[in-house]
C-alpha cells in the first residue's frame, strides 16, 4: 500500500509524517524506516525507527532510488513501514516520473508487504490520477 501526504511546500508535511511514524512504531509488529535528504530530524523520531539519509548514498535517478528501496526491502524481512519524506527530492524524479515510481512502490508494497508512506510538495490536483486515489491527507 502506498499512502500520500500533499501539500506546498511548507504546509506541515513533514511535521504530519514524523507524528505518524512515531505513532506507527508503538503497535508495529515489525521494523519501520524513515527516508529522509539530511539527518535534520533524527532527534524528532523515535530510536525504534531507522533513518536513513539518501544523500549519504550515491542516488541521482528514479531507477537508482528504486534499486536502494528494493536493497533496503531485501536485507530486512521484518520491515513493516517505510516513510519517504521530501520524495520527489530524494528519488531524484523528474516531472513526468512520478507515476512511474509510485506504481513501481506500488509494486513493490503488494509483493514484499510493506506499506510506503510519501510526502509530495505538490498540490492534490496536480498530481497525477494514480497518486489522487492515495492521498491520505491534503494541506
Amino acid at each position: 500500500m502506498v499512502e500520500i501526504i500533499c501539500g506546498e511546500k511548507g504546509k506541515g508535511k513533514t511535521k504530519y509524517l514524523l507524528d505518524k511514524a512515531n505513532t506507527s512504531i508503538k503497535d508495529a509488529q515489525g521494523n519501520v524506516v524513515y527516508l529522509d535528504k539530511s539527518q535534520k530530524h533524527m532527534y524528532e523520531l523515535n530510536n525504534k525507527i531507522r533513518l536513513i539519509n539518501v544523500t549519504d548514498f550515491p542516488v541521482s535517478n528514479c531507477d537508482e532510488f528504486l534499486g536502494f528501496i528494493c536493497g533496503i526491502v531485501s536485507q530486512d524481512h521484518d520491515l513493516q513501514e517505510m516513510y519517504l519524506d521530501s520524495f520527489v527530492t530524494i528519488a531524484g524524479l523528474k516531472e513526468d516520473q512520478l507515476q512511474h515510481a509510485i506504481e513501481k512502490l506500488d509494486i513493490i508494497s503488494e509483493k514484499y508487504n510493506v506499506k510506503f508512506i510519501l510526502s509530495i510538495s505538490k498540490d492534490e490536483h496536480a498530481l497525477p490520477e494514480c497518486a489522487k486515489a492515495k492521498v491520505i491527507i491534503s494541506l
